[in-house]
Parts: C-alpha cells; sequence; structure tokens
C-alpha cells in the first residue's frame, strides 16, 4: 500500500483529487493545505507527496514539502518553467500536467513511488526551458522582491547589497529576459512562473 500525502491549497481541488485517489486500491491517501502538511505528514509518514506546485503556498517549494524525506510529485501547468525550476530543485521525481487523464496521475504516482522519474510529455519541454534559464539565484531573489513591489533601497536592504548592485542586477533581469522595461519583466515572470 502506498501512502499519498496530496497537498493543495484549494479545499474543493483537495477533496476531488483525494475522491480520486481514494478509489486505487493501492493507495492510502490522506490531504493536507500547504500550511498543516508538515504536522500531517508527522502522523502518516507519507511515501509520495502529490502537490500543487501552483497554489499560492508553493511559491517558496522546499526541499521536502511535509519536513521529511519522501518522493515528491507535482502537479503544473504548461508554459511556466519557472514552476518547473523550483520543483526541480526540490528533488521532484515526477511532473504531471494538470490538463492530464486520471489514469496517468495514477500511473505517474505508482511510478514516482517506486523511486523512478516520470515527466508529462506536455511538461518536457518547459522543463527543458527551465534548466536553460539564465538569472542566477541571486538575480532571482531580486526578482521576487521587486516584483512584489519592493523598492530598490528595501530590497537592497533586504538582501544586504548596495542600491546600485540592486539596479545592476534589474538591469541584468530586463537584458537577459528580453523585457523592454521593468513592468515587462514582471509580466513575463508572473507569467512564465518564475516568481
Amino acid at each position: 500500500m502506498t501512502r499519498v500525502l496530496l497537498v493543495h491549497d484549494i479545499w474543493l481541488m483537495r477533496s476531488a483529487l483525494t475522491a480520486l485517489l481514494e478509489h486505487a486500491d493501492d493507495i492510502e491517501v490522506s490531504a493536507a493545505s500547504w500550511e498543516k502538511a508538515p504536522s500531517q505528514a508527522r502522523s502518516l509518514r507519507p511515501d509520495l507527496c502529490v502537490v500543487d506546485a501552483d497554489c499560492p503556498g508553493s511559491s517558496r517549494l522546499p526541499a521536502h514539502p511535509t519536513g521529511q524525506r519522501c518522493e515528491l510529485l507535482v502537479l503544473a501547468t504548461s508554459c511556466r518553467p519557472g514552476v518547473l525550476r523550483r520543483a526541480a530543485q526540490a528533488k521532484a521525481l515526477g511532473f504531471v500536467n494538470k490538463d492530464a487523464s486520471p489514469t496517468l496521475l495514477l500511473n505517474a504516482i505508482r511510478l514516482v513511488a517506486a523511486g523512478k522519474r516520470y515527466v508529462d510529455a506536455s511538461l518536457a519541454a518547459d522543463l527543458v526551458q527551465a534548466a536553460d534559464m539564465s538569472l542566477t539565484p541571486r538575480e532571482l531573489s531580486v526578482l521576487a522582491l521587486a516584483s512584489d513591489g519592493a523598492s530598490v533601497p528595501e530590497t537592497a536592504s533586504t538582501l544586504q547589497l548596495s542600491k546600485g548592485t540592486v539596479r545592476n542586477y534589474m538591469s541584468a533581469i530586463i537584458r537577459k529576459t528580453n523585457a523592454r522595461n521593468w513592468t515587462d519583466v514582471v509580466r513575463i515572470s508572473y507569467g512564465a512562473g518564475w516568481v
């Protein structure tokens, strides 16, 4: 029996996916929001976590969303390579498109629970694009703060950088994303899931 913890912040979606997984004879499923996932995992000790990487709570996807070691399968939408990059950095073994069939999801769960990698074909190109992303971790930090509305002085203070260095990072981000200006950077970044 594979113990699965389903992590999703939207109650209706969490309930629907749980009901789907409960029909499988070889899966025991529990569900939790991102906030409650660590405590739920301590009591359940899942073999696998299935997480919706597009939920607001997942914006900083940890290496182990439950606080303990278990395999990770990510539900994502196509054309959002930033989300897939965070999932890959968190050591996800499985990537399933949210438009996939229930049968495909169940097969992916079984493969990932067995320690095998699964990448939905419709996400493969985005995963390659995520690996090729040219922004450095520091540039991503500046992007995250500035796109949330932090001013240059606030960003500099938070990251313990000079204001000039923050401006240099912002210029590099504009250039690397082929944006026209900072507003365009924010639009591109949100659309791709970088922030």
